[in-house]
């Protein structure tokens, strides 16, 4: 964790002065630093002297109060994110001791499993670096003009080179992001190492991955928690829609009698397959799209003892929470429809728009429609290397609701 120092809020310490590039804030942007968040938009700068794409620079309000350091864009609606309550003169030096910490944190926290978050950009007090650890692969995704610097980009890979012995390091680069941070095009690929592939471990259960496959830095290790704790409840036949990979599916195999595994894509589902075999689990894999399947199964009386619904994020701004909301409610009304008495429902949303109470409403919502009583067992969140940094919501996204239907 960064020193005690650098975790005061803005409020309780004044930042010394510093020489570099220095950007003046609005009162709004003042308050949102001073209430724990870490960013400033663009529309609440009122000038921004000296500054180059990726700069740190200090942070100070019109009458001269300085917040600390930031990391400036040129070209994102997050114009600041905030690194340090002081000034960083050696902003690759900071960087490798961010990187230490976050990797004793989660020496500290992460049990069986070779494959974890490493990394968690905000929430690890390294805005715009994703890092994740697959066994003896490490995956890294860079989101932000300062953490694609080519100083910081060669302090990333010597602290990861010295943490993680003899590792495959990769990259894996999303076109979109860079053309909106305005950084020059980049393919996937390794930046050390030569492996491609390995097996790594959650919960007693192997996984195949590939550094060119997938999604994002590869699995949903978000999930990794989850997973264990639907296996404690699931029984008898499941049905796990929007299995990707078969994560979920592969972990309810332990209890359950019978496993169905549904996704749209055809490449997860060959992976899924691949999982399955590596597990010696015979699971039954159906490429579909869910809404449709669930429709007819629930339309035909189809009656499952688990079933776990885990969906793509479906609301990506506030703009679509209607739309995403109404999604969430058909999903788990057509599940309840399916789902025998003493049956469990997993259900989950990783869209950060859709907060905790709006979506166990919308399952409250299914539930009253379809006369089902409910039973909340659980209600949880990210893997504990996904770590929510209080002040900044956003880092907290992932919801997952374990229920009991008694009626």
């Amino acid at each position: 964790m960064p020193p005690r120092r650098a975790r005061r809020s803005a409020a309780q310490r004044r930042p010394e002065a510093s020489s570099g590039p220095r950007a003046l804030i609005s009162p709004r942007a003042a308050a949102r630093l001073k209430s724990g968040h870490v960013w400033i938009y663009r529309s609440d700068i009122l000038s921004a002297e000296s500054t180059s794409p990726g700069a740190v620079v200090s942070v100070a309000d019109e009458r001269g109060r300085l917040y600390g350091s930031a990391l400036y864009s040129s070209s994102s609606q997050i114009a600041l994110r905030m690194i340090s309550l002081e000034p960083v003169p050696d902003f690759p030096k900071l960087l490798r001791e961010r990187v230490r910490e976050a990797i004793t944190y989660r020496t500290s926290l992460v049990r069986d499993t070779d494959a974890y978050r490493v990394i968690f950009s905000e929430a690890d007090f390294l805005p715009g670096l994703i890092v994740d650890r697959y066994n003896d692969i490490v995956s890294l995704q860079i989101l932000t003009q300062a953490m694609d610097r080519e100083d910081a980009r060669t302090a990333l890979l010597a602290e990861l080179a010295e943490h993680f012995a003899s590792p495959t390091i990769a990259e894996r680069v999303e076109p979109h992001i860079r053309e909106l941070e305005r950084l020059a095009p980049r393919q996937s690929g390794l930046l050390a190492g030569d492996r491609t592939s390995t097996i790594f471990t959650m919960n007693g259960v192997r996984f195949h991955f590939d550094i060119r496959e997938g999604q994002k830095t590869g699995a949903f290790l978000d999930q990794r928690e989850n997973y264990a704790a639907a296996t404690a409840y699931a029984h008898g036949e499941a049905l796990d829609v929007f299995c990707y990979q078969g994560a979920f599916a592969l972990h309810l195999a332990k209890a359950c009698s019978l496993v169905t595994g549904v996704d749209s894509s055809r490449p997860a589902l060959e992976v899924a397959d691949r999982n399955a075999l590596l597990n010696q689990r015979e699971i039954e894999w159906i490429e579909a799209n869910a809404f449709d399947l669930l429709k007819d199964y629930s339309a035909t009386g189809r009656q499952y003892d688990t079933i776990v619904l885990d969906p793509p994020a479906f609301a990506k701004s506030r703009k679509n929470l209607e739309t995403a909301l109404r999604g969430y409610k058909e999903l788990n009304l057509r599940a309840l429809k399916m789902l025998r008495p003493g049956g469990v429902l997993v259900t989950c949303s990783c869209s950060y728009h859709v907060g905790e109470a709006e979506f166990l409403e919308v399952v409250a919502e299914a539930a009253r429609d379809t006369h089902k009583t409910l039973r909340l067992l659980e209600r949880r969140g990210q893997a504990k290397d996904h770590p929510i940094l209080i002040g900044v919501p956003e880092t907290a996204y992932l919801k997952c609701l374990v229920f009991c239907v008694s009626a």
